[in-house]
């Protein structure tokens, strides 16, 4: 991997991963168009997701400081609970993390028609939530828990996971102006805790690895985008305009098939 193409998967996932289309399905896509090595780049995809996190901690900070304040106050209020929903949402991604990790790396492994064939799942997702008229209910604990579910299942390449969680809020009947902040949110610890997972096991150093100024390039231009893709996704949530982002799955998914 050079430097232009490093920049140019930045982009790509600074920009989906927000939009509900799947980043580490687009990110696939284009390694195997660039011929990057599927398996030598997944610390790559590991700190372009990182770059990711960031964006959203800057673009939710009042919210983060808000609910850290309301959670130190060691009483049950309204930030409390939300964070006691967030911890709830997580458990499925810890199941699967701790359980099957190793399963989970070895599905990055350049097989685009899987990919092409999660993009299809993620757009029936899209295409059924758009149909159902916008929820009244709050976010229970329990639809937390089944959202958590979704982000487990959207650790497959192809599987949109804002995607795949909003679409579960949606169908549960929840409220649109809370799913965006939940299910952007729900992701930050999992993703850090990847990255922090990554560099206690010295992926990022090791022999035959993408160099230090590669992975640079792509955590910039992972930043950048993902702020700004991450801004325009509130505003859809809100108007519930999935139903294009559907499509858009269609198209790139049977590409995928086609091409892998």
């Amino acid at each position: 991997m050079d430097l232009l193409e490093a920049i140019i998967l930045g982009i790509i996932q600074g920009l989906t991963e927000f939009l509900p289309v799947s980043s580490s399905g687009h990110l696939e896509i284009g390694k195997y168009l660039f011929g990057v090595d599927a398996e030598t780049s997944f610390s790559f995809s590991v700190i372009v997701h990182g770059a990711t996190v960031l964006s959203t901690i800057v673009v939710f900070r009042k919210e983060i400081i808000r609910i850290f304040r309301g959670v130190v106050k060691f009483k049950m209020n309204s930030e409390t609970d939300f964070a006691l929903k967030i911890g709830t949402s997580l458990i499925p991604i810890f199941i699967v993390g701790f359980f099957l990790n190793e399963q989970v790396e070895s599905l990055f492994n350049g097989n685009i028609i899987f990919v092409g064939l999660m993009l299809l799942v993620t757009a029936l997702l899209l295409i059924v939530s758009s149909l159902i008229k916008g929820g009244s209910r709050d976010i229970s604990y329990l639809d937390a828990f089944i959202i958590g579910i979704a982000q487990a299942f959207a650790v497959l390449p192809g599987v949109s996971r804002s995607g795949a969680t909003i679409s579960t809020g949606l169908i549960l009947g929840n409220k649109k102006e809370n799913l965006a902040e939940f299910s952007f949110l729900m992701v930050l610890i999992p993703v850090i805790g990847a990255n922090l997972a990554e560099l206690a096991k010295g992926e990022f150093s090791a022999a035959g690895s993408i160099s230090p100024g590669i992975l640079v390039a792509g955590f910039i231009s992972a930043f950048i985008t993902g702020y700004l893709a991450c801004t325009w996704m509130i505003a859809l949530v809100r108007k519930g305009k999935l139903y294009w982002f559907g499509i858009y799955c269609i198209v790139i998914g049977l590409v995928a098939i086609l091409i892998g």
